[in-house]
């Protein structure tokens, strides 16, 4: 009697066990392959990111000799040889008047200096699509042959803020501008929401009202972020008159936007606290704000501040409510305090993604791999937090 038979004939035999089996077998093949697709998309994305971000990294500079006089300051294009005009970056020869008022000694001397080229000479010495004359790319390859031309780590990107000409435009405005925004949301959502969640779970009674709340922020927390850019359009700009695209109205928008994370995540860090602990401080004749204060908030303190660490790092890649505030403005100079006007780095992200030059293609990806960085430090100090201060009951 062969094997199928017998099992056929065994009365213990279920009949859809191979079928089972098989399905098994099946959601686990989709399973891998769903994995193995995530994981191939993320490493072809964060990979074309990385190509296209790193030669933003490096910028074009010519060796040539710069003459500083009253003729050179009335003309900036007067200070260098005229072969070199059309390659040499506008924003650097504009700058030289800041050159000789920082350094009066210059003035009536010829100085050797690294000059900043263009961005079309820039793009066509990292093998990119550029727009330059036979008779300035003959002039660049003599002088790069000669070690006159190189590429050199680009400062500017780190130093400056936005600018209309792709070359001299650099990330830092918008760096200061997130950095304002952020500390500007902290200062105002993480106390608020951690207050909140405290009176909610320990102290708030049971009832309609309550649970009307907690019903409320649960929403809160799902609905589309552009909404509370709208709300902070209407309420902080319209309502208050508070000063339009400023970290003040960006950062309180984004508090807006990150306390029902933070008050949903902090009052889950509370419930994980036992109960015994309450009862052991009761028994000890505390009273409830003692018991909150010395015993429960210290113990669930790490997963507040890993799901505040977490809504920071949302509210950090948010670009839709700014943008209704105005806070995707051109800022070329770095704002020195919350009062004034600012972009963030998502914003600037934006602006870039949609100007024509194919420089400023380079510089986004360079701006994602600096916020890419940041969320991922962000995300890994919360995981850090998470697991040195777990405390396993």
């Amino acid at each position: 009697m062969s094997s199928t038979t017998k099992k056929t004939d065994n009365p213990f035999h279920d009949a859809s066990l191979n079928k089972r089996h098989f399905k098994a077998k099946a959601f686990k093949v989709f399973t891998i392959t769903s994995i193995i697709f995530s994981v191939s998309f993320l490493l072809f994305f964060l990979g074309d990111m990385v190509y296209k971000g790193l030669p933003a990294f490096k910028q074009s500079y010519i060796q040539i000799d710069v003459s500083y006089s009253e003729k050179s300051l009335a003309s900036t294009r007067q200070a260098i040889d005229k072969k070199y005009r059309r390659v040499v970056s506008r924003s650097w020869l504009r700058n030289i008047p800041r050159q000789v008022e920082a350094n009066p000694e210059l003035m009536n001397t010829t100085q050797t200096r690294w000059v900043l080229l263009n961005h079309q000479v820039d793009q066509y010495l990292k093998g990119h699509y550029y727009k330059v004359k036979a008779k300035q790319l003959k002039l660049i390859d003599a002088m790069l042959a000669g070690g006159q031309v190189e590429l050199q780590f680009n400062t500017i990107f780190f130093t400056h803020g936005d600018s209309k000409i792709p070359e001299n435009s650099g990330f830092k405005s918008a760096i200061i501008g997130s950095i304002l925004t952020l500390i500007v949301m902290m200062l105002v959502a993480f106390p608020l929401g951690v207050m909140t969640a405290v009176y909610l779970e320990e102290f708030a009674p049971d009832n309609r009202w309550t649970q009307l709340i907690e019903v409320n922020i649960n929403n809160l927390a799902a609905i589309p972020s552009i909404l509370f850019g709208l709300l902070g359009l209407a309420v902080f700009i319209t309502l208050f008159g508070m000063p339009r695209s400023s970290p003040l109205v960006g950062g309180l928008t984004l508090a807006l936007m990150t306390l029902p994370i933070i008050i949903v995540s902090s009052r889950a860090a509370l419930r994980s606290v036992p109960d015994s602990i309450r009862q052991a401080g009761y028994g000890l004749g505390l009273t409830k704000i003692q018991v909150v204060q010395d015993h429960v908030i210290p113990l669930a303190f790490p997963g507040i501040m890993t799901g505040a660490i977490i809504g920071l790092a949302h509210a950090m890649g948010e670009t839709a409510p700014l943008i209704i505030i105005g806070m995707i403005a051109f800022i070329p100079d770095t704002p020195t305090s919350i009062f004034e006007a600012a972009t963030v780095m998502p914003a600037q992200l934006f602006t870039w993604a949609g100007m024509p030059e194919r420089a400023y293609i380079e510089r986004t990806a360079a701006g994602i791999m600096v916020l890419i960085s940041v969320l991922i430090t962000l995300n890994a100090f919360a995981i850090y937090l998470r697991k040195k201060f777990e405390v396993k009951w």
